[in-house]
């Protein structure tokens, strides 16, 4: 007699941290208890944002590592979770796209053996930012890696991958986690209310990062609530011009809320290394030092941007989602709850079809600015395509 009964699964503590993932790590973990006899050496990790990627590339990396399988305590695990294990290497750009420098760079470091193991991980966060230069280098050490070296790549899909990468790697695919289990989290770990847990992980759709910046900044969600209430306002041409002004201004004040502060860390620390004091002139044998961090950071605050812009697009996104909701009665909540009243205005004066094109725009919009079209002729072209025709 067959049983139906499936025997609860007890994961590792290093997989504290992923969210509605039991798929991916169930066969990660197959990986990591055969682990004796070798892993394969490359792993190609895809989900949307919010899902997790980066999390679960570490945590695999530091399971891996883990005599116990990712206990989550030994030191090993302390130290990968801290980022210092000396065979775990993270390439993590602040540009909009990955140099061929930088990939050469890792490559030339995986050709080296564990220090505390037998393992060397090599991480690529973003490996969707390379472009096919670079992944043509990394492609090299893909076909020929050395003993115990595996590489870990995250990108949003399998398609932002050139094919051939693609086929010398083992796919693992994560899915968006539940509000409720992004809710869960922000108020047990971070000791959010309740009621603004939920509105936040549904105003995220998720992304776990983008919630808990919400809960815990009054200012990014004031941000976010003008983004999309200018949009419900637009009515003519000049307003669309004047919202896709106020959209880029917007995006400039969240980058500049993220990076101004790490800014200013990064230089104090660079000044205190070089055996300088706040306010002493820079010698002009050490200023090169001083410009080329200033350069990263601009590299850096160009991809906040981008990033800023991406996320306004995101939440117009979800704004229209909740009016197509209302207009064909589909039976699901709304992202944006607190604006039902706005968005039922605009339901019942516009029509689905209406609604869609205006989806379509806005899903073109993030195709032009990741395309480096600029962004202030993308927002203008976008407003002018939101703007409610007259009846």
């Amino acid at each position: 007699m067959t049983s139906n009964s499936v025997t609860p699964v007890s994961y590792a503590p290093v997989w504290a941290e992923l969210l509605g993932q039991p798929e991916a790590i169930a066969q990660l973990e197959i990986a990591i208890r055969g682990k004796a006899e070798g892993v394969y050496h490359a792993w190609l990790i895809t989900g949307p944002p919010g899902s997790g990627r980066s999390n679960m590339a570490h945590a695999f990396a530091a399971a891996l590592m883990c005599e116990q399988n990712g206990c989550g305590e030994c030191k090993s695990c302390l130290m990968a979770a801290a980022g210092t294990h000396p065979d775990i290497s993270s390439l993590v750009t602040e540009r909009v796209q990955i140099s061929i420098d930088e990939v050469r760079e890792l490559v030339a470091s995986s050709q080296f053996g564990g220090s505390l193991g037998k393992f060397r991980i090599m991480i690529i966060e973003d490996a969707d930012r390379m472009q096919e230069r670079s992944s043509n280098v990394l492609l090299k050490a893909l076909e020929e890696p050395p003993a115990g070296t595996i590489w870990l790549l995250c990108a949003p899909s399998e398609a932002d991958m050139l094919p051939t990468i693609r086929s010398r790697v083992r796919r693992v695919g994560l899915k968006v986690p539940a509000v409720e289990e992004v809710a869960r989290i922000l108020i047990e770990r971070d000791g959010i209310e309740s009621k603004l847990a939920h509105q936040v992980a549904a105003e995220a759709q998720s992304h776990i990062g983008m919630a808990r910046r919400l809960a815990t900044s009054s200012e990014a969600r004031s941000r976010r609530r003008e983004t999309l209430m200018a949009a419900l306002a637009i009515n003519g041409v000049t307003t669309a011009v004047n919202t896709a002004e106020r959209w880029l201004d917007i995006a400039k004040k969240d980058a500049e809320a993220l990076t101004t502060e790490r800014d200013e860390l990064e230089k104090a620390a660079m000044m205190r290394s070089l055996g300088l004091s706040p306010g002493d002139a820079i010698p002009a044998n050490l200023k090169s030092d001083i410009r080329a961090l200033e350069e990263g950071q601009k590299r850096r605050a160009t991809r906040s941007v981008r990033d800023g812009l991406d996320r306004i697009l995101v939440d117009l996104l979800s704004l229209y989602r909740d009016v197509l909701t209302l207009q064909i009665s589909a039976n699901v909540p709304l992202v944006n709850e607190d604006l039902r009243t706005g968005i039922t205005e605009v339901a019942t004066t516009t029509s689905p079809a209406e609604t869609i094109h205006k989806l379509e725009a806005i899903a073109q919009a993030r195709i032009r600015i990741d395309s480096n079209v600029r962004d202030l002729m993308v927002l203008e072209s976008l407003g002018v395509q939101l703007r409610r025709k007259p009846n």
